[in-house]
């Protein structure tokens, strides 16, 4: 009997450390987004792939809301938001956008700052993909990551089911894979992370070609 009860205390022992072993998505996510409250700004590299278009280029962030990307693909493209104002430099066109917005342009880039993962907590439902264990990147690949699967609350969202791949170790996002309501794809790489180097503001200034074509408010022109 005396041994009956000590392999009980056992058997409910080990379930106890095991259940404190237990992290859920959402708690996975909260330390996320508290690892990226920590940061003030950031620059890595970044690819973007929309169906078969590839796209390269190296992201800024500065906080509270500062982003611009210089692409190298196409070379000489530029996103920047200021906090205020939407601004992108197409030279293929030789055309620059600018929109006055009420919040951050930049799409999936802007998922992997602190605003961003706020609003997806709001937006979204988080759960594991397959398990908190981390898995391979791609099959094949030898560099793992946690992925959290996240769906729309809203019908109005526009993308449906946005995938973040995430290093279990630094808490950084390695990938965002977002899905439309039109099953359109938009993909966005991080590597080659440099966290808080103190960015001067004036990375965030941007002066566009004077022979391009200006078109103002275009998110709401006819």
């Amino acid at each position: 009997m005396k041994k009956l009860g000590f392999l009980a205390a056992l058997f409910f022992a080990g379930t106890f450390s095991f259940a404190q072993n237990i992290l859920t998505a959402a708690e996975f996510f909260r330390s996320v987004s508290e690892n990226y409250g920590t940061i003030k700004d950031y620059e890595a590299d970044i690819g973007i792939k929309i169906n078969k278009q590839n796209m390269e280029g190296r992201v800024s962030f500065k906080r509270p809301e500062m982003l611009r990307i210089d692409f190298s693909n196409p070379e000489n493209q530029v996103i920047l938001f200021s906090g205020d104002d939407l601004v992108i430099y197409l030279p293929g066109s030789s055309a620059i956008l600018e929109q006055s917005v009420n919040s951050s342009g930049g799409a999936g880039a802007n998922m992997a700052t602190p605003q961003g993962l706020n609003l997806l907590n709001r937006l979204y439902t988080i759960s594991y993909e397959s398990g908190q264990s981390a898995v391979p990147l791609d099959e094949g690949s030898d560099e793992n990551v946690v992925v959290l699967l996240l769906r729309n609350k809203v019908a109005t969202e526009e993308f449906k089911k946005i995938r973040l791949c995430i290093n279990p170790n630094t808490k950084l996002i390695r990938r965002v894979e977002a899905t439309t309501g039109n099953a359109v794809v938009y993909s966005f790489d991080f590597t080659n992370y440099k966290i808080n180097s103190d960015i001067s503001d004036q990375r965030f200034m941007y002066d566009p070609p004077s022979s391009a074509n200006n078109y103002k408010n275009f998110l709401f022109s006819e």
